[in-house]
Parts: C-alpha cells; sequence; structure tokens
C-alpha cells in the first residue's frame, strides 16, 4: 500500500472553495499526517506495521523506515502482550477499541504508555490505529497513587516493619520488583540494620551479605541511584537479577537505603527509577514521622535514665497480670526495692555519678530475672520488679535474694569502687493481696520495714485476715 493511496483513504476528502466552484475533488497531501502529535499505525492482518505517520518516532524513538515491515507485537511489553493479541482479534472481528491501553518498549528500551483508538477497514484488510502518548499521565496517576498510599500506611502502620510491609505491597504494584528491602543508619552507633525485611526472614541479607552493605555503602555515600546486577549464590538460577537501590533523604541527610530486587531489568525505565525516588522521599518522611512517634511512645512509657518502663507503664503491666494471674490461678510477686544510702552517693561525687551507678543498677537488677518479668524505675533511686508465671511461693525470696547479692557487689564510679545495697519489700498475690494498689502499697511498706532494721536485706509484707 502506497503512502499517498492510505492518506486518501484515511483523511476526509474536502473541497476548497476553488475547487467547488469548479466542482474539482481536492486530494489531501501525505505530509497532512505528519504534523499529527498522535501516531496514525496500520497494521495488517498478519500483525506487520504497513504505514507510521511521522509523530511514531517522537512516541517509540523508531524512524518510520524501521517500524514498517516490523512485527507489532515484538514492540509491545512483554506483560501486555497477550491482552494485546486479544485486543487484535476483536478488532478484526469488526468490535472497534476506542480506548485501549498498553505499554511499549521503544528503541531506548524505555516503556511508553499508549492509548489506542483502532479499528478494522475491511476493504483493505488492515487494522488502523490512532496511538496517544500518555506515559506522563499515567506517571502522574503513579506518584498520587504513591503519596496516597504511604500516607495512609504512616497513618495507619502501629511501627516502622508494618508501614514498610505496606509500602513493599504499594512498590509491587507499580514497578516489576520482586524483594523489597530498607536499610536504616542507627543514629548511635552509624552503623546499618535492616528493619525490614525482619531479621528472621531477611533471606537476602544472609544469601548476598557482602553485596547488600556493598550495595547500602555506595547508595549512601553517592546519594543517587544505583543498578547492580545481582551475583547471588553460586548456585543461583537468576542470572539475570538486578539490584536498584536509592538513598533515603531527610531534612536531616540521608537516614539509609531503599532496595529493591528484581529479574527483569530491562523492563525500568527512567520513570521507573523517577517513581522509586519519589517513593523513597516519602518513605523517608514516614519513617521520621514514625521514629517520632516511636520516640514520643517510648518517653510516655519508659525512663529515659534507665531505659526502664516507668511507673505509668508498670500499672498498666500488673492490671494485665493481675488478671491473667485470677485466670490461670497463677502466682505473682512484686518486689520494692529501694538502695541504702543511696543520698551519700550524689552528694560525694555529685549527680552525673548517681545517674550512672542507677543505670548499672538497672542492668543488674535486668540481669536477675527472666524476660517475661519486669523492672521499672517507680521513682528516684526506687525500683519495682513484677515476677510471673511462677508455681512456688519462694521463687520471689530466691529472686529477691539474687538481686541483693547482686547489688552488694562493687559499682566503679569516678575511677572508684563504691559500694551501695538495697532493701527490698516482697508482697505475692493471692497470699498477701488481691488488689493492685493493695498488693503495690504492701510491698512498699514491706522496703520499709526492711530499710528501718538497716537495710541490705529482705522483708515480706504481713499475711491479710
Amino acid at each position: 500500500m502506497q503512502k499517498g493511496h492510505f492518506c486518501h483513504k484515511v483523511i476526509s476528502t474536502r473541497l476548497s472553495d476553488k475547487d467547488c466552484m469548479n466542482n474539482t475533488p481536492y486530494t489531501p497531501n501525505a505530509n497532512l499526517l505528519d504534523q499529527l502529535l498522535d501516531a496514525i499505525c496500520v497494521v495488517d492482518r498478519e500483525g506487520r506495521f504497513v504505514f507510521v505517520s511521522a509523530a511514531c518516532e517522537q512516541i517509540f524513538g523508531y524512524r518510520p523506515d524501521e517500524m514498517v515491515g516490523r512485527v507489532m507485537i515484538d514492540m509491545v511489553h512483554p506483560d501486555d502482550r497477550a491482552r494485546t493479541l486479544d485486543a487484535a482479534t476483536r478488532i478484526m472481528a469488526g468490535t472497534q477499541e476506542p480506548h485501549f491501553e498498553n505499554r511499549y518498549l521503544r528503541k531506548d528500551g524505555q516503556v511508553v504508555h499508549i492509548l489506542w483508538s483502532a479499528r478494522w477497514s475491511a476493504d483493505d484488510q488492515v487494522r488502523v490505529a490512532v496511538a496517544h502518548d500518555i506515559t506522563e499521565r499515567k506517571r502522574n496517576e503513579a506518584l498520587k497513587t504513591v503519596l496516597y498510599g504511604i500516607s495512609e500506611a504512616t497513618h495507619y502502620a502501629k511501627d516502622l516493619p508494618s508501614l514498610f510491609t505496606q509500602v513493599r505491597h504499594i512498590v509491587i504494584e507499580l514497578l516489576p520488583t520482586i524483594e523489597f528491602y530498607v536499610a536504616l543508619i542507627d543514629e548511635r552507633s552509624s552503623s546499618l540494620h535492616f528493619p525490614y525485611p525482619p531479621a528472621d526472614t531477611a533471606a537476602t541479607v544472609k544469601r548476598w551479605p557482602s553485596e547488600v552493605l556493598s550495595l547500602c555503602q555506595e547508595v549512601i555515600g553517592s546519594a543517587a541511584a544505583v543498578f547492580r546486577p545481582a551475583r547471588g549464590d553460586r548456585d543461583s538460577t537468576e542470572q539475570d537479577a538486578f539490584w536498584l537501590g536509592l538513598a533515603l533523604k531527610s531534612d536531616k541527610g540521608i537516614i539509609g537505603a531503599l532496595l529493591a530486587h528484581n529479574t527483569a531489568p530491562s523492563r525500568h525505565s527512567r520513570h521507573d527509577v523517577e517513581l522509586l525516588q519519589f517513593v523513597s522521599t516519602q518513605v523517608a518522611t514516614a519513617i521520621e514521622r514514625q521514629q517520632m512517634l516511636s520516640r514520643l511512645h517510648f518517653m510516655a512509657q519508659y525512663d529515659t535514665l534507665t531505659q526502664l518502663p516507668n511507673r505509668a507503664l508498670l500499672h498498666d503491666r500488673l492490671h494485665t497480670a493481675l488478671a491473667r494471674a485470677r485466670r490461670e490461678q497463677a502466682w505473682l510477686a512484686l518486689l520494692f526495692i529501694d538502695l541504702d544510702k543511696f543520698k551519700q552517693v550524689n552528694d560525694t561525687y555529685g549527680h552525673t555519678a548517681g545517674d550512672q551507678l542507677l543505670q548499672a543498677v538497672a542492668q543488674r537488677i535486668q540481669q536477675c530475672v527472666r524476660e517475661v518479668d519486669t523492672v521499672a524505675r517507680f521513682a528516684g533511686d526506687e525500683f519495682v520488679v513484677l515476677l510471673e508465671d511462677f508455681q512456688q511461693a519462694d521463687h520471689a525470696t530466691a529472686v529477691a535474694e539474687k538481686i541483693r547479692h547482686a547489688l552488694n557487689q562493687p559499682f566503679v564510679l569516678c575511677g572508684q569502687a563504691q559500694y551501695v545495697s538495697p532493701s527490698i519489700g516482697i508482697a505475692l498475690y493471692p497470699e498477701h493481696a488481691a488488689d493492685e494498689h493493695e498488693l503495690l502499697q504492701l510491698a512498699d511498706q514491706a522496703m520499709y520495714r526492711a530499710k528501718q532494721t538497716g537495710g541490705n536485706r529482705l522483708c515480706h509484707a504481713p499475711l491479710t485476715d
């Protein structure tokens, strides 16, 4: 089919004023099609381009002479080929497709989104279609989806792992990503850690530890997007696997790296990278917000000096523990601990030394109990230990004696060995009290009796009538 012949058939014939007077039909210039911003494509029954307008080069990257004769489906994005062939079958059966969307691979490898309006010409046995480039529109829609999705995830996520889980779903919906990882810089040690996926399921970190760390360091050091083939294990069959890493940037600077691992590097377009960069920016903002909320939550429930639960959190845990003990008919104990002559340490060495002593005391007490137990800083130099899930009443006495012995060991303050001793009061549920406030009060009173009788000893609450 000649270009001029086709143009004459697809452009509506119109008459100029002069031609009307002379009753002479107007034959359109073939170059008129080349002035259109949208591309005109004609494909024969075998699926080969037989004509394309000049606008195709702007959209697809190929010159018209490079496209004519090519098989159309070979240029379609692999993931869209099946439904594109289905659409072509419907069109050749006489169904018009005025709003069909699919993706093509440009000559430079980039992905372009196309909105087609197509119909079948029975006389010429060809599909005639108009292609409109909607890549920018798709990109803007994707950015809105990301912004909304991450904003929603930030609002509802209870912690960073749950936030990252939701972000992963967003990324996988938008990009050909099979794995998603986040590495953050620890504010205290400046080392990298992986909050997502959790350490027990971070298979990639185990498979490629040096590769992952190297990529993170490169991303953080360059502050730019980094592509890298995935070396993997020697036995790995993922020959085409690729890493894409981007820095997580915040107002404070770079706080970590976002890693995407996939097996289709050729499918990544410039827009994909820009989209993931936008994702990384939103994720960095979400991380900072989640970290701020975590800090506020921690400050509300934990003592900032010793990092132990504070009085409010102790009351919450005691309330829950008592309910469980009643339900399971189990024992529960409170140990109320006060340091003997702590004021003398503060007066002699200053409050800084006193703070260091409290931190050391907190660590030693924690080493004497199990993970299921709670050690809380109650006030000043007073600590409370909540013991749960034990079978014999003398368990509390044994733990209290273990704590007393541990605190009797010397502490090094200001380069010198210092000694402190504890006075410990013990109250048991259900032996001494059934109410949380009464239980705490009895343990406190028992501690004062221990202190009044010389300190550095244990004292049990009296039995109730």
